[in-house]
């Protein structure tokens, strides 16, 4: 009699195990289980399969099989989970088939694949996870396809590879691909010499000798960060204290808007503002210390401020003489020999453009440069190390001042010739060079460059309704802003291997007619102010290509 818990001995025991082992393997929900067999188009030998013109990846393989390969197959793409069904395979090769795609997860559950050769097909993408799980693997040739790109950081978790063949494809040798540069030059794994189809600059050059700063991947945009609920005609920037703050006049409303920086909600709100009317410019100054604002407005004349710190307000202590100023439209603040200076252009056919001077205790009117000539924009700008203005004007071509420092006075020196009906003129320099934007509301708007003698054209724009052309630096990029009252504002980029802008981004502002730009926070803003629609206000963003 049998004891409970005790084991069957003898060899009646073991055969009945071995029966019952027997019967597991041979009956499962009570159906004979029987070894795989080849798929139809396919030719197994002990550890081989070859399929040739099949519709699909098959999912039943005999279990030995170790090396899967296959030819002139008709299926689009590699889907996800394609292999978990052979989970033993070591090698597996495509060569001519019509795929052109490798799905993520395509090669997911082969532990032991160590050789994978996608040769010869027309693949043209592969997902990022294609070959995720891979840990093995030690060979990977993706030669003579239709590869342009590989997504960045294909090859992650792959630390066992030493070989990587990507001949044969037509590589573009853009910020897409710098991760590959800088991977081959960490890797463990070597690579048959590849070339670049593309772009230009790379064109023909082997992928194997390009380095991480071979490609400059960084590019800036505006985008769009708050929107000022009111019009708007001119605007500025300036530091005061240890504070940054921008102005906006607002001729409708007739007042000089103040914003500061708000470092908890991370906008710009109202810090103060000056009461006139039809405000048309609001000039900041800072001179010893103390805030200025010269508020320029074309009825009710024009007026001097002065920022009060223990009162914590504007005050106003000067009014500008409304004989000389009857129309102003701009208004350039500037410093010649530690000695503080402001002028305003005046367009009216009685007004003259003045020059004013810092006497310590107020300003007083220093020169009239010309009457009757309705000066639309003035631009302070150094030629040669000396002191220029440049005066536009509805009736002649833009006229060049040089400061006399002897005299004290400006003198004019030159004109700019065949440059007609000109709004405007800005400046720049790039690499020291000086450079000039010249506004034109009809026609064309131009770039020129000084030559040691005379500006002389560099480019020109189309221009439709434009009122202002503003060059704005920001850091090391140079950029020229084309306003359009008809049409989208224009950004353009300069090309220091051109040697001239190009187009680089367009902004949705209706009517825009200033630009400016302040630092707050490691962050860069665009202040863009709009004549019929709503004041914009723009961040300027880094962004990497080749991540």
């Amino acid at each position: 009699m049998g004891y409970p818990g005790r084991a069957v001995g003898g060899w009646k025991g073991w055969t009945l195990l071995v029966w019952v082992a027997a019967v597991s393997v041979v009956f499962a929900d009570g159906r004979r289980v029987r070894p795989a067999r080849c798929p139809s188009g396919c030719t197994c030998t002990k550890d081989n399969a070859l399929c040739e013109n099949v519709r699909s990846v098959p999912h039943t393989f005999p279990s030995d099989v170790v090396s899967l390969s296959f030819v002139k197959s008709g299926f689009n793409e590699i889907v996800g989970g394609s292999f978990v069904h052979t989970p033993a395979l070591q090698l597996l090769l495509f060569t001519a088939n019509s795929f052109d795609l490798i799905d993520e997860d395509a090669f997911l559950g082969l532990p032991h694949l160590e050789y994978l050769f996608i040769e010869n097909n027309k693949i043209a993408s592969i997902s990022p996870y294609a070959f995720r799980g891979l840990k093995g693997l030690i060979h990977l040739s993706l030669a003579y396809n239709n590869l342009e790109t590989l997504p960045k950081d294909v090859f992650k978790g792959m630390e066992a590879l030493t070989k990587v063949d990507l001949r044969g494809n037509n590589l573009i040798c853009d910020c897409k691909l710098k991760w590959l540069v800088e991977w081959m030059h960490h890797t463990n794994a070597t690579l048959d010499q590849i070339f670049c189809s593309g772009p230009p600059a790379h064109q023909g050059k082997k992928v194997n000798d390009l380095l991480p700063q071979s490609f400059d991947c960084i590019i800036a945009e505006f985008a769009s960060y708050q929107s000022l609920k009111f019009e708007s005609i001119s605007v500025g920037a300036f530091t005061f204290g240890e504070d940054q703050y921008v102005v906006f006049a607002q001729p409708f409303a007739g007042t000089c808007s103040f914003l500061e920086w708000d470092h908890v909600e991370m906008t710009f709100r109202t810090y103060d503002t000056i009461e006139g009317t039809s405000t048309v410019v609001c000039k900041p100054m800072v001179i010893d210390n103390h805030l200025f604002v010269i508020v320029a407005q074309l009825f009710g004349g024009s007026h001097i401020y002065k920022r009060d710190t223990s009162a914590n307000k504007f005050i106003k202590i000067q009014d500008i003489d409304i004989l000389k100023i009857r129309k102003p439209n701009d208004i350039e603040t500037f410093m010649i020999d530690g000695e503080s200076f402001f002028v305003i252009a005046d367009s009216s056919k009685a007004g003259s453009t003045t020059v004013y001077k810092w006497n310590g205790n107020g300003f007083y009117s220093h020169q009239s440069l010309h009457p009757w000539f309705r000066d639309t924009d003035v631009e302070y700008l150094e030629i040669s190390g000396k002191p220029h203005l440049i005066l536009s004007s509805s009736s002649q071509r833009p006229v060049v001042y040089q400061w006399n420092r002897g005299h004290k006075l400006f003198e004019r020196r030159t004109d700019i010739p065949e440059m007609e009906d000109v709004f405007s003129v800005k400046h720049f320099r790039v690499k020291g060079e000086l450079f000039i934007c010249l506004t034109r509301f009809i026609g064309d708007s131009k770039v020129m460059r000084w030559d040691g003698a005379m500006f002389k054209e560099v480019q020109t724009f189309p221009s439709r309704g434009s009122m202002v052309f503003q060059p704005v630096s920001i850091g090391n990029w140079q950029y020229a802003i084309l306003g359009s009252d008809y049409s989208l504002t224009q950004v353009y980029q300069w090309d220091t291997e051109r040697g001239q802008f190009v187009p680089s981004q367009e902004l949705n502002i209706q009517a825009p007619r200033a630009f400016s730009f302040v630092s707050i926070d490691d962050r860069v803003f665009l202040l863009a102010s709009s004549f019929k629609g709503k004041t914009q206000i723009y961040e300027h963003l880094m962004i990497d290509l080749s991540t």
